[in-house]
């Protein structure tokens, strides 16, 4: 059972590892290892063991984190089609950087055991890079969008770069385009075993997302995206994405049913207005609706800062991109977004605690 679950070329930290090395490897790590290196060890012995299932924790993104049960057999498939898709090869390096507590920290391990990687762990912090020593350059790696803004003086070092977890900004785009670094925005969750559907980032300004293998869409009567992949999930998954569709296999992603926001009958998608304001602002934003008589909800603007250098409304009117109902009505600031563990902003949290705070 355990050759079926590791490559025989499996290497970590530049050390080959056998399927039975692993235990011993899981063990020390829960035993003498740090916080993230004890989550590595615990994965690891869920892997190996002859259980078929997995049991992982949401993220909490966008409600209360959860546990799910994923097969082990899914994971493999997952891992098997990003390999395709990347033309990932046994011997290549790739870097680990995201915490095993969550989905797409596991799957790096599961990719690098099953492809017969040689996979470098790294603290998750804001900059990993840091904790491995030069000349070691990656093949292939994931990362937060905080984590790759951290890291752009040091991501030569990296060939092939996904960036999931939250939406890559228009701001981060523009510091990314010139880098040697092939770098891939992706589209999923933990319920799809990490990415379905991926884009690579480039000038074309909204690019659609694009199924891996075995993966088709459609859309339901909200215009929510269906996810049909029977590889790696037994029913279909309804998410509460609202999409474009290009294709069956194609989408142009406008944002979540549950964050629109109904301003006086029209229609306005949070994520999409974000994306045109972040090329004007520094700092993070997000908007959000609130009650108004007149509107039924009412556009705003939460800032990531403080209040000294307020923002004045007129800005809004220059930008070209925003159409006259996209333009926030009000603005209010906040020193510290509330987020997740792997940097997804709780909005509704953190829209009431800026309410709180004016």
């Amino acid at each position: 059972m355990t050759e079926s679950l590791v490559h025989p070329n499996f290497k970590l930290n530049g050390k080959a590892v056998s399927g039975d090395g692993l235990w011993e490897v899981a063990h020390r790590f829960i035993k003498e290892g740090q916080a993230y290196q004890e989550s590595v060890g615990r994965f690891l012995l869920d892997w190996l063991s002859a259980s078929a299932k997995i049991h992982v924790n949401t993220s909490g993104s966008t409600g209360k984190p959860k546990k799910i049960e994923l097969l082990k057999n899914h994971m493999r498939n997952s891992a098997l089609a990003t390999g395709a898709f990347f033309n990932l090869k046994s011997g290549d390096t790739c870097l680990l950087c995201l915490s095993c507590d969550y989905i797409a920290g596991k799957m790096m391990l599961v990719r690098a055991m099953l492809l017969g990687l040689d996979v470098y762990i790294a603290e998750p912090t804001a900059t990993p890079l840091q904790h491995i020593g030069y000349p070691q350059t990656f093949r292939f790696c994931a990362m937060v969008p905080l984590q790759v803004q951290a890291s752009l003086d040091a991501l030569e070092r990296i060939e092939t770069l996904i960036i999931g977890g939250a939406s890559v900004s228009n701001a981060l785009k523009k510091e990314l385009l010139p880098k040697k670094t092939r770098c891939f925005e992706t589209y999923g969750m933990t319920e799809t075993i990490t990415h379905v559907a991926i884009r690579e980032l480039s000038e074309a300004s909204r690019n659609p997302f694009r199924a891996l293998p075995n993966v088709h869409f459609s859309l339901d009567d909200r215009e929510c995206l269906v996810i049909d992949a029977p590889k790696i999930a037994s029913n279909k998954i309804v998410t509460n994405d609202q999409v474009a569709l290009v294709s069956d296999t194609e989408f142009l992603w406008l944002g979540r049913f549950d964050n629109v926001i109904n301003s006086g009958g029209v229609k306005l998608f949070p994520e999409a207005i974000e994306e045109k304001l972040s090329t004007y602002l520094q700092d993070a934003c997000i908007v959000a609706g609130i009650e108004d008589e007149r509107l039924g909800q009412k556009l705003v603007l939460v800032m990531e800062s403080d209040s000294t250098q307020k923002i004045d409304l007129d800005l809004f009117k220059e930008i070209k991109t925003l159409a006259p109902y996209e333009r926030p009505k009000e603005i209010y600031y906040l020193p510290t977004f509330i987020r997740t563990k792997n940097g997804k902003i709780q909005r509704e949290f953190t829209l009431q605690k800026a309410i709180n705070n004016q």
